[in-house]
């Protein structure tokens, strides 16, 4: 999914995320690492700090590796493969080059 389909009207949605992961708004906070509000308050969705938090997950989610033959993260996910995605981050974790 392209990344301007997480977004109104400029800003990073929450909302359009929950969705797209089937998750819920405090599964999103704490993947996030933010509290609650900062995902359900205009004002704080507005923030900086949860923009940017909210760009970065929506890029990993999106990101081509040539390791997945060109899939992204979410791809391999909707396919059956988050084994695979999770040993990649696990290989990263530990500090071998994945």
């Amino acid at each position: 999914m392209a990344i301007q389909n997480y977004a109104d009207n400029g800003a990073f949605a929450p909302r359009k995320v929950v969705d797209v992961l089937r998750t819920t708004s405090d599964e999103l906070a704490r993947s996030l690492g933010l509290g609650k509000n900062a995902i359900q308050r205009k004002d704080r969705i507005a923030s900086t700090r949860t923009q940017r938090r909210l760009r970065q997950m929506v890029e990993v989610l999106n990101k081509v590796e040539p390791r997945f033959s060109g899939q992204t993260a979410m791809q391999l996910v909707q396919n059956n493969r988050a084994d695979d995605v999770l040993a990649y981050i696990d290989a990263v974790d530990t500090g071998i080059h994945a």
